[in-house]
């Protein structure tokens, strides 16, 4: 296909798709005179994914590089997706009093739950942040339902990669953790205040609200 018809088949538009070939996110087309090139549908697959990573992901063009990096690597495919999932983490900021304590405990829930999981995740760090701050207004208590939560995730972590483990292209795999960590945290928010609300009604003897 022509980069035009490549275009209106992603919709992006004709100059961005330049400037991703200029930047090294998509493969040239192939020449087939001085001025005029040709794409495949793998040039739509990737233009579907750097859209995804940097629409949905808010990603910078130096991070969608790496994560395509990672995509196009001999890497396996439980590498591949955590650079996904880490570059579409959020770094967290602040210092918070007893954060070395909340460390600790993160640690120790990683441990306890045989997580396999590396301390180094920036996961961890912005549990732990988000711990000491508990524990800095007083409500620290909070850490006793960890394991709960822990629990629940894990039986969510498990329903994403059913989902994500339909398709065996790297890409779509790549593009469904990016879009469903966005946007699965969006639902999972939701979702959880609803909850919320189901469970006082039920608690507390009141209608739906």
């Amino acid at each position: 296909m022509r980069i035009g018809e490549l275009s209106r088949e992603t919709g992006v538009a004709v100059p961005t798709i330049k400037y991703y070939v200029r930047e090294g996110l998509l493969p040239a087309g192939r020449l087939t005179s001085p001025n005029q090139a040709v794409y495949e549908e793998s040039h739509a697959r990737r233009l579907r994914l750097i859209r995804g990573l940097m629409e949905v992901g808010g990603l910078s063009v130096a991070a969608v590089r790496d994560v395509l990096a990672a995509v196009d690597s001999p890497e396996p495919v439980h590498k591949v997706l955590g650079a996904a999932q880490h570059a579409v983490t959020p770094p967290v900021g602040g210092d918070p009093e007893g954060l070395e304590g909340a460390r600790h405990a993160v640690a120790e829930l990683v441990r306890r739950r045989g997580w396999r999981v590396d301390l180094g995740n920036p996961s961890v760090e912005a549990m732990a942040v988000t711990l000491a701050t508990f524990r800095d207004i007083g409500h620290g208590a909070f850490e006793e339902v960890l394991d709960d939560y822990a629990e629940a995730c894990e039986r969510i972590a498990h329903a994403d990669l059913e989902f994500v483990g339909r398709t065996t292209e790297v890409e779509r795999l790549v593009e469904s953790v990016v879009v469903g960590t966005v946007l699965g945290d969006a639902v999972l928010a939701a979702m959880r205040r609803l909850a919320h609300v189901d469970a006082s009604a039920r608690r507390f003897g009141v209608g739906p609200r």
